[in-house]
């Protein structure tokens, strides 16, 4: 097991790689090409860049995260095409700069969605915060028409540059989308991208979506065991896997956490390790990783990746801000190091019981 940190590189990221280099047990990041939108190529160049400057601190690049699928695909429209030959050359290029995980997701129009982005705790902490009753009851069509008209309405996290100017076009679109579209575009998608990905050893991490059901009726397919099993056996080689996220599989309650890992623990390239809080059926809060703090049991979801043979990589997921920190919502430093530290405590206890 390798413990990561998420970079979003030196021109976005409010964390220096110095500070990432400090965290015990950190001697690699997961990264992105962060201005690139999601029909953009990236070029050998910009990813060699990348790498560059994270190898000036003694840190590699262990994977990518995101290589973001386009509206395009996932909707399927006359652009389809196009913009997964661009995905294939930009595989190509992070193959043969040696790069060898790609985690992306294939969530329609939203990526993961949060109602509230610094909901203040009574330790004086803010938390990301979903409240499905803020969701419920707004009309879909008249918010995202409202959206498209307002200049710089789309600058929410995991939203590429390019939507700003379509996205009326593709809320409409997306009325007439229903899951089986959704199945049926993203092996589309996996068939056309195999090929390469087996060429270059590039495993694909599918991360699910976040969260875990249908935002303002706009279907979403990576929820479940059965939805996820179907979208890895659909397209069945071992390059086309998943991200096993716990925040955004754990905002269903009725997800079994433990079972998913043992049904795809061959399949598991990369781990999201974080807790949350569930505040009502479809409504949760994001805790500290720490166990008691949430509904998740840490210990038992890194020990069940342990006796599975999980040796990829994993990282905190969203963390808390705390001591006044400002940064990127989620992506503070202060306790996604703590929570690193947790997780590798964990690790190491559960490594040396299994040793005995």
């Amino acid at each position: 097991m390798k413990m990561s940190l998420r970079w979003y590189g030196k021109e976005y990221d409010t964390i220096p790689l110095s500070y990432i280099r400090q965290i015990p047990g950190i001697k690699g990041v997961i990264s992105t090409l962060f201005s690139k939108d999601a029909s953009d190529l990236w070029t050998s160049e910009e990813i060699r860049e990348l790498k560059e400057e994270i190898n000036k601190y003694n840190l590699d690049l262990y994977g990518i995260e995101s290589l973001n699928v386009s509206e395009n695909i996932k909707a399927n429209t006359q652009d389809r095409d196009k913009d997964i030959e661009t995905y294939i050359q930009s595989l190509e290029n992070l193959g043969k700069e040696d790069i060898h995980l790609v985690c992306y997701n294939f969530m329609p129009l939203f990526d993961w969605t949060r109602t509230n982005l610094a909901l203040l705790k009574e330790d004086g902490s803010t938390v990301l915060a979903f409240n499905q009753d803020d969701i419920d009851g707004i009309d879909f069509i008249h918010l995202f028409e409202k959206m498209s008209l307002e200049k710089n309405s789309t600058n929410l996290p995991g939203w590429e540059n390019d939507k700003e100017n379509k996205l009326f076009d593709l809320a409409k679109q997306y009325q007439s989308i229903n899951e089986e579209d959704l199945f049926n575009n993203f092996k589309y998608f996996m068939d056309a991208i195999l090929p390469t990905c087996i060429k270059y050893d590039i495993k694909m991490a599918l991360h699910p979506d976040d969260p875990a059901w249908p935002i303002l009726d706009i279907p979403r397919i990576a929820i479940n065991k059965e939805n996820i099993l179907r979208m890895l056996n659909d397209s069945n080689d071992i390059h086309n896997g998943l991200t096993f996220c716990a925040g955004s599989l754990g905002s269903d309650s009725h997800n079994d956490l433990i079972d998913i890992i043992d049904t795809f623990k061959d399949r598991i390239h990369f781990a999201h390790l974080r807790n949350i809080k569930h505040t009502d059926d479809k409504s949760f809060e994001e805790t500290s990783h720490y166990s008691d703090d949430g509904d998740i049991d840490m210990y038992q979801l890194v020990k069940k990746l342990y006796d599975c043979g999980f040796d990829g990589i994993i990282r905190p997921d969203h963390g808390r801000m705390i001591w006044d920190e400002k940064a990127i919502p989620g992506y503070g430093l202060y306790d996604r190091a703590l929570g690193a530290t947790y997780l590798n405590g964990l690790w190491e206890a559960i490594s040396k019981e299994g040793k005995k």
